[in-house]
Parts: structure tokens; sequence; C-alpha cells
């Protein structure tokens, strides 16, 4: 089976997303519930500092991405180095992470799925998992 290029991979995924109100969706949830997702890890108690095991997971996205495409993984990175930085600022604040965490998951996950529903096409997802990763670089 060929490897897939991150073209391949882009092209696959805008094919489920055409009409403009569902890429207006997904132009606010699939960040959110990136931010989302390192938030959870964030919270989980970890040794050392706040944030361990986001920063561990994100060395791993990171990772993923330089396979498929060097820009894009530099562009994911500094978006996720601009989740932590916003994490640490929620957390100074006295923000609970992982409610506030929980709340924008589910309701951005709402969104992704009128979205769909507007497009009248199902999520990528569904196809291939591999989309939750290509979503955000999308």
């Amino acid at each position: 089976m060929a490897t897939r290029s991150m073209d391949d991979w882009l092209d696959a995924y805008g094919e489920s997303h055409q009409n403009p109100t569902n890429k207006k969706v997904h132009f606010i949830c699939v960040p959110a519930i990136f931010f989302t997702i390192v938030g959870f890890l964030w919270a989980i108690p970890a040794p050392l500092f706040s944030g361990l095991w986001a920063c561990l997971a994100l060395v791993g996205v990171t990772l993923y991405y330089a396979r498929l495409s060097r820009p894009i993984a530099a562009g994911m990175l500094v978006f996720s180095l601009m989740c932590l930085v916003a994490l640490s600022l929620l957390e100074r604040a006295g923000i609970t992470i992982w409610l506030l965490s929980l709340v924008v998951f589910v309701l951005a996950w709402i969104g992704q799925f009128w979205g769909h529903k507007v497009e009248g096409k199902k999520p990528s997802f569904f196809e291939d998992i591999q989309y939750l990763m290509i979503g955000p670089a999308w």
C-alpha cells in the first residue's frame, strides 16, 4: 500500500468540506478541538511540571506532521506552542483546564457534526481515523 502524501490527505479531506458554512464551522471548531485535547492532556497530573503529558504528546504530533510535510509541521508546532502558552495562562488565572476543555470539546463537536449535516457528507474520520490528524492541518 503506497504512502499518501500530505497533498493527497488534504485533497481527500477537502472533498467532504466544500460547503462554505461547513468550512467556517471547521475553521473554528477543529482548532478548538485540538486545543481541548491538549487541555485534557495538560490537566493530567504529572511529575516535573504542569503540561508534561501535553508536551510529550505534541512532540509525537509534530513528528507525525514532519513525516508528511515539514512546512505544515512547522505551522502546527507554532499552533501547538500557542495552545501550551494559552493553557499556562488560563491555569495561572485559576481556570479549571479539564472543565473548560470538556465544555469546549463538546460544543465544538456539536458544531462539527452540524457542519457536516449542512454539507450533507459524513465526517472524513469515519473513513480513516488519521483524518483526525489531517483536519487541524487543513
